[in-house]
Formats: C-alpha cells, structure tokens, sequence
C-alpha cells in the first residue's frame, strides 16, 4: 500500500470515529429529550449557538487527541483484538469524563447522569464492534496481499526460521518477508530446507537496505552470539531463581527509542523506531497541515489562478510539472510544482551537468538556461512550490519537514546518516530553508535535516512557518 493511500484510509478512519461519536451524542440526547416529553420534531428544531457549536467543535478535538493519545491510530497489526477493545472503552470513558466536567464547567443541562450513561453505552456498544470488524477486513486483505510491510531478519538459525514461520502462518498480520541477512550461516542445512534465500551478509546489510524498500528489520540472532557472557550470566540467575532484567536499550542507539510490542500469538518484540511515533503530537500536526494547508488554498486561488494563466501565455507545455520524488521511508512520490522550466528540461540536464554549482547530489546553477522568464520570478518568490499545498492536503508531505528530493539526487548519497531524513514525512519548508535556502551546503542541508528531526515538537513547526514568511518575501538564498 502507498503511504498516500495508507494516510487517506487512516483520515477516513479518525472520521468515522467522529461520525460514531456524534451518533452516541444524538441517540443520548435524544433519550434525554424524550424524558422531558418533547417531541423528536421540537429536538431537531432546536436552534444551534455559536458557543454551543464551538463547545461541540472542542469535543470532537478532544475525541481525536484521546483516541490518537491511547494508540487508536497507530498501527496494530501485532497487537491483540482484545487489547484494542479494551483500549477503545478506556478512551471512551475517559472521553464521558470529560464531557462530564465539561458539562459542569459550561452549565450544559442536556448533559445529565442518564445522559452520559446512554452515550457511553452506545459509543462502545458502536465502536467497538467497528474497530473488531476492520480488524476482521485488514485481515482478510492482507491475506490476498494487500497492505503489507516488508520485513528482513537478521539471522538464519531455528529462532529466526521460528519467526518467520509464525510470520508466514499468520498473513493477517501483512507481514512480507524480504530476506534473511548472516555471515556465519548457522543451520545451513535447515536453513536451506526451509525455501526462505538469504538475500545479503552482514557486510552487504547497509547497501542492501540502501537499494530496497523495507519496513521493518527483525534481529533474530541469538544473544550468545552478540555477547556470550551476557548468556551465560542469564543462565546462572534462571538456574537459581534470580530475577534477571536487560536494560531495553542493549543496542547503544542514539536516537530510537524502544518499546515493547507483542504478536497476536503473544511473541514478545523489542520494537526500536527510527522515526517518530505516533501519538497525539502528530496527530496535531496532522490538523495543522490540513488546516493552513486548505485556507491557503482558497486564499491564495486567484493567484494560483494568475500564475497558471500566465505560465500558458509565455511558454508552451502544461502549467504543473509532476516529478518523481522520493518521499516517506524511500517511498515514491509524487510532487506538484508551477512549470519553470522548459519542457524538455529534464532531456537537457546531461547537456548542462557540468556546470553544476552545488555540493553533493544535488544540482543547482544560478543561471540555469533551462528556466523561463516567468519561471525566474516563481522560484525567487518561491510560488512555484504553491501546489505541494494539495500534496499536504492529500497527506503525501506535510508544511514542514526535510524537502522531497528527486531520485537523482537520492541515488548520489554517500553517507547512511543521510537516509534518516526519510523516516519522517517531507514538507513544503524546514530548517534550511530559512536558514539560507538554496545558498546552503548540501553536508549542512543535511544535518539540520536531522536537528529538525531530533528536535522536534509542535512549537518549533510554528517557529520554522512564520521564519519562511519573511525569508520567502527576502529571496535570500532562492534558486
């Protein structure tokens, strides 16, 4: 599955848990309603405030922050049905307090006890069986191959064949396994019986993950192997009743954090994500994209609508120009611009290659011939970037993060700490375009890629959007 259609199903999701909120809301009002013998005609005539719309605005907020908070939207495909329904009705309780003290703090009196019984009572009774039955679908279209992760494991003796059997036996989790990585070859016999390939050694792992999309890695090789006196001190403590722990972090990373996960079957995972994980945060930032990103749109339509007309009077060929970037975990993606360049622009670059100005991968001339008159002011105003705003609409970027960069430039990295930049959503803006633009040093461009990374929070998205304004209308830097 395309990560654009992986964040469309997961919208349409958190929708469908707001339109099954408000159901709960409607039936408990109604309820409430009927007790005080009016009629369901005087309920639905009932005039709506702006106070009380911006109170039910807050609600449905608040619903998603709960819900994004407790994990409801990450992923969980290794965790077990009853884990999330238990998950859904402590958030949903929670949820009920909180419009409870809401109640009290905005003196809502349609909000009474028999009130919030009803809507609790139907809000699970309504979401918990939803969530049970796309389980039961996400199940059965990852048994036909539909949306999976592809998985390498480290490692080819009988606990890593062990692994991926239960894999393999289990399709509903979609999981695809792409290959076995090791040197030593352990178990080869088996291993070779088994019908899985090892697909790189322990040498190759870096490159091989470079050229190929995968998912996850899965380190199946066997403790004694990595530290052999770690083995034999756990086998001392389990042979004389001693409680023996491991500090989570053995690995020595320097930005994953773990976090333990757990198979359907109850195969414990020591998980470590590269990049952020989802909660409400993300979750936040997901609304501010979509917020600025639409009344940008709008606001901005008749010069959209200008710059449109005048790219077809001065030049021929299509207003937008679609390349292929490569967009979140090295995934292709596809990026809309304002045309500013010839239409033969990309069959001329071998011609002009040489006159390259920048450092590293990328390619930037400041007189570039393939640029039109009108292509010239677009990119020092930078309008040309104006239509990524529907790539952040349709969750593909976001406003902020490492730029989307085309395959070339992708294909020219050197250095594996580069590759992190990909493990987060790319954005329209980020540190270095205000901090320079396109005057900074690839090596630079990079590492304040990765600040932005490691540094991240919700503050410092507002703080890189309102530098751009002023840096956008300076030109400092622009190509």
């Amino acid at each position: 599955m395309t990560s654009a259609r992986r964040t469309l199903l997961m919208n349409a999701l958190k929708l469908f848990d707001v339109s099954l909120m408000l159901t709960a809301f409607v039936l408990a009002s109604l309820v409430v309603f009927d007790e005080s013998h009016n009629s369901l005609a005087a309920f639905f005539s009932m005039r709506v405030k702006v106070q009380n719309f911006a109170i039910f605005a807050l609600l449905i907020l608040t619903w998603h922050l709960i819900f994004s908070f407790s994990g409801l939207y990450a992923s969980r495909r290794l965790s077990k049905r009853g884990r999330e329904a238990v998950d859904v009705v402590t958030s949903i309780t929670i949820g009920t307090v909180i419009i409870f003290a809401g109640a009290i703090v905005f003196h809502i009196h349609l909000i009474t006890p028999v009130f919030l019984a009803v809507f609790w009572l139907a809000s699970v009774s309504l979401t918990v069986p939803s969530r049970l039955t796309l389980r039961i679908t996400l199940a059965a279209l990852r048994k036909r191959g539909r949306n999976l992760r592809d998985v390498l494991i480290i490692g080819t003796n009988s606990r890593a064949l062990e692994f991926a059997n239960r894999l393999v036996s289990h399709p509903e989790l979609g999981y695809r396994i792409s290959g076995f990585v090791d040197d030593g070859w352990h178990g080869m016999e088996t291993f070779r019986k088994s019908g899985f390939s090892v697909v790189s050694d322990m040498a190759g792992f870096a490159a091989y993950l470079r050229r190929t999309v995968v998912d996850e890695v899965v380190i199946a090789v066997p403790f004694r192997s990595m530290h052999e006196w770690a083995s034999r001190i756990a086998s001392s403590c389990e042979e004389q009743g001693v409680t023996v722990r491991l500090l989570a972090n053995i690995l020595d990373l320097k930005v994953a954090r773990p976090r333990v996960e757990e198979l359907a079957d109850g195969e414990a995972l020591l998980a470590h994500p590269a990049g952020w994980v989802e909660g409400w945060p993300l979750f936040v930032k997901r609304i501010l994209d979509l917020l600025v990103s639409s009344i940008s749109v709008v606001i901005l339509a008749p010069l959209l609508l200008l710059v449109s007309i005048l790219i077809k009077l001065t030049s021929p060929g299509p207003v937008l120009f679609i390349q292929k970037r490569v967009g979140l975990h090295k995934r292709p993606l596809r990026v809309y611009k304002f045309r500013t360049m010839s239409v033969d622009a990309e069959q001329r670059m071998r011609e002009i290659e040489h006159l390259n100005e920048a450092s590293g991968p990328v390619f930037k001339i400041k007189n570039d011939p393939r640029i039109t008159p009108i292509g010239k002011i677009l990119r020092k105003t930078s309008v040309d970037e104006l239509p990524q705003l529907f790539n952040v609409i349709k969750g593909e970027m976001s406003l902020v993060g490492p730029r989307p960069l085309p395959v070339r430039d992708y294909e020219g990295f050197s250095e594996d700490w580069q590759r992190r930049r990909f493990s987060v959503k790319p954005g329209i803006t980020c540190l270095w375009q205000v901090q320079g633009r396109s005057s900074i040093a690839f090596q630079q461009w990079m590492e304040l890629d990765l600040e932005y990374i490691e540094k991240w929070s919700l503050w410092l998205d507002v703080q890189i959007l309102l530098q751009t304004i002023p840096a956008v209308l300076k030109g400092s830097g622009a190509a």
